[in-house]
């Protein structure tokens, strides 16, 4: 497991299907140490603090092993950051890590709270309208981390894996679950007894839930 790339960005407003969207999509790699609060390293900033931002989503993670296969099936070359992630790694995919596994990255303790869920920005930043339902359905989504505790990360910090959460359910389950095998009751309540499962999730498969019952 290791750091590629630590990127961060601060609000800019783009043109996407001719109207004026503010994003912090745009990040671009730094070299030099930051320090991870709460809510998101020194110099980031999210524009919808409803649907991105908060305690659950301090910090946004992205594969670089899936780089090469949207540059085959964008035919396009990626930059930096492509995916509006603040910290893309290697040996990190969604099939190896697990909703509320704690890692030590830096100085600083993070624990994996959601698959990151692609907003219609990742479509406009990319030229492909349905980039966002092609994402969902690779599950090549990555995922995001909560900040356990706070401290100094750089470009060369380690990564160490602290627990693996008793559940295992990795980030492929729970995108499976998400969007795929919707129906499935006894997974979605093997997700809800996840304590660190995010609250956005939480809610969206307790309402589903309810929904099945009615049934």
């Amino acid at each position: 497991m290791k750091i590629i790339s630590m990127n961060i960005g601060k609000p800019t407003t783009v043109v996407y299907n001719g109207k004026e969207v503010k994003t912090g999509f745009y990040k671009i790699p730094v070299q030099e140490s930051l320090y991870l609060a709460k809510l998101n390293f020194e110099g980031d900033e999210q524009a919808d603090l409803i649907n991105h931002g908060g305690v659950d989503k301090a910090v946004c993670v992205y594969p670089h092993e899936h780089y090469s296969f949207w540059e085959k099936e964008l035919a396009q070359d990626l930059q930096p950051a492509a995916f509006g992630e603040n910290l893309t790694v290697a040996g990190m995919l969604e099939t190896d890590v697990h909703i509320g596994d704690v890692f030590k990255i830096g100085d600083a303790i993070l624990q994996l709270s959601q698959p990151r869920q692609p907003c219609y920005k990742i479509a406009g930043r990319h030229n492909v309208k349905d980039l966002m339902l092609r994402l969902q359905k690779t599950g090549f989504t990555g995922y995001y981390f909560r900040v356990l505790e706070e401290g100094n990360i750089s470009p060369d910090s380690s990564i160490e894996r602290l627990s693996i959460h008793p559940a295992k359910v990795t980030v492929a389950n729970a995108n499976e679950i998400m969007y795929e095998d919707i129906n499935n009751k006894d997974a979605i309540q093997k997700h809800l007894a996840i304590e660190e499962l995010s609250g956005s999730w939480r809610e969206r498969f307790e309402k589903r839930l309810e929904k099945l019952k009615a049934y």
